[in-house]
């Protein structure tokens, strides 16, 4: 039997049509209730209650700043990503700097905290992203470049030059995925911390090497994965200690984009005018590194994860941050067995890596599997779910989290009419000034990236740059010791999982991961 309110409006109709509010701070989480509009604050109060979920939020890590020994660092790769890493520490080139002061942006790099560093050491093959990279690392947010002139920069003509520089304590590798592994080794080897870009390997053999001279080492490497700096994250990770979702048995990671730059066509500008570059400007065979020796191309010089040469595609670019997220949050490690499917439909005449694929990792020892779909061939959102017996949990900027109809755990809240199985229970939102953030930017690549939660987060009522906590999280384990959140454990599964991946997807197999002798077999 349903009860009705005043008006005569069931109350199982209520429930599609009501939306709580905000009860739980500042970070915007929401209880979904279904009751009249008389006793809202009394049902969503039970609710809380019997979920208990009063303590929430206290989960959530304040951000603080200790200013610390001065760490000197030197990136390697100044293209894409190398501006992103050095706004994150705190260096904008003056042009851009005075622009964030026109349009009012300053402060919010201004709060991101002074992380005590200096850029003092930039490695570009290509002359032009170099000069960028001189002209940022001579110019801190902070002190308008009062700081940066008492620690010069010098530009590296080869990594290893930098590598032998007693002025560099560590450095952030931001280069194509092909040099990733070579050069983290070569850095530990030379005394340096590390940061990486992910993915750390592009085939097999680099993981063990990698893995090996880290582990060998007293130093402190981060892959750049940030998406554990959020306050979604951290929420997610409370919910799953309390047992919400109760036995997860799949886990749904996704990848949706529809544009040639979301496909990593981009040896064109916005106009289809070629970007600048050639082989008086860039050094071409310091770029190949270990790929297969061929002529200068521009198109291959920007579209290179579109490459197999020097690239895993799609499982190292993206996959590779939605299986971070997941193993971070679920620590299942390396699967048993692999199996990718799809194909090269809608960019044929741009590299190998297909538009549409498909992967199964098995996990038959935790009951569980994890899949992999991507199309970018559309745009239409598609989430990251975590699927258990009594609820599932979407997470990304966003997170949600949907009692199961045929839940034990949720069944008298259900019966009771105060949640459903078709709308969430409770949702967590980001801070109100996040769509004016997102509406701001201008890429569907940077908007995908938005909404996996791999720019920026809210917590304490303040817009954080992830990356910035990323790397904020690295430089305190320098100073201060412990273990960062993507350390090489964690790379190492990955680059197992991506390696086993890629394979399966290259060569038409399956492929087995051998525990004993830690070897991946085809089959």
């Amino acid at each position: 039997m349903t009860s009705e309110n005043s008006s005569g409006i069931d109350r199982r109709d209520m429930l599609k049509a009501l939306a709580g509010i905000p009860v739980l701070g500042a970070l915007g989480i929401q209880i979904f209730r279904k009751a009249s509009y008389d006793d809202k604050h009394n049902i969503q109060e039970e609710i809380v209650r019997e979920l208990g979920l009063e303590d929430l939020m206290d989960v959530v890590k304040p951000v603080t700043h200790q200013k610390g020994d001065l760490i000197r660092i030197g990136i390697v790769g100044f293209g894409g990503r190398g501006p992103q890493l050095a706004k994150a520490l705190g260096f904008l080139e003056k042009s851009s700097f005075e622009q964030t002061v026109e349009n009012g942006s300053l402060d919010a790099q201004i709060r991101d905290g002074n992380l005590h560093v200096a850029i003092t050491g930039i490695c570009d093959v290509f002359d032009l992203h170099a000069e960028n990279g001189l002209a940022t690392a001579a110019h801190d947010i902070h002190t308008g470049g009062e700081f940066a002139s008492k620690h010069p920069v010098k530009r590296f003509s080869h990594y290893h030059e930098m590598l032998a520089d007693p002025n560099i304590d560590a450095v952030i590798i931001a280069t194509p995925d092909h040099h990733h592994a070579q050069m983290t080794i070569d850095a530990i080897q030379a005394g340096k911390h590390v940061y990486c870009e992910k993915s750390l390997i592009h085939r097999e053999e680099e993981i063990y090497a990698s893995y090996e001279a880290v582990k060998n080492s007293k130093l402190v490497f981060q892959l750049g994965h940030q998406y554990p700096q959020t306050a979604a994250f951290q929420v997610a990770n409370e919910i799953l200690h309390r047992d919400l979702l109760g036995k997860i048995s799949h886990v749904e990671t996704t990848t949706n984009r529809n544009s040639p730059n979301g496909a990593w066509i981009r040896h064109v500008d916005n106009e289809g005018k070629t970007k600048p570059g050639d082989a008086q400007s860039i050094d071409w065979k310091q770029w190949l590194g270990k790929a297969p020796e061929v002529p200068f191309s521009i198109r291959r010089y920007y579209s290179w994860a579109r490459y197999f040469e020097y690239d895993t595609g799609l499982f190292g670019q993206l996959f590779s941050h939605e299986f971070d997220a997941v193993n971070q949050l679920l620590k299942m490690g390396i699967p048993e067995t692999v199996y990718s499917s799809g194909g090269q439909y809608t960019y044929k005449e741009f590299g190998d890596m297909p538009d549409v694929l498909h992967t199964t990792f098995e996990y038959p020892n935790k009951d569980m599997t994890l899949t992999y779909s991507a199309n970018l061939s559309s745009s239409k959102a598609r989430g990251r779910t975590l699927y258990g017996r009594d609820a599932s949990m979407t997470v990304g900027n966003n997170l949600e989290l949907t009692p199961d109809g045929s839940s034990e755990q949720f069944s008298d809240l259900l019966e009771r009419g105060l949640v459903s199985s078709g709308s969430p229970m409770l949702e967590m939102l980001k801070g109100s000034n996040t769509a004016k953030t997102v509406d701001a930017i201008s890429s569907a690549t940077a908007q995908y990236y938005a909404s996996r939660g791999l720019t920026s987060t809210s917590i304490g009522g303040q817009e954080w740059d992830v990356t910035h906590l990323h790397l904020k999280e690295w430089l305190e384990a320098i100073r201060n010791g412990g273990t960062p959140t993507a350390n090489i454990e964690m790379a190492y599964e990955e680059g197992v999982v991506i390696a086993m991946a890629d394979i399966s997807y290259r060569e038409g197999c399956r492929t087995k991961w051998d525990k004993e002798q830690r070897r991946i077999i085809r089959i």
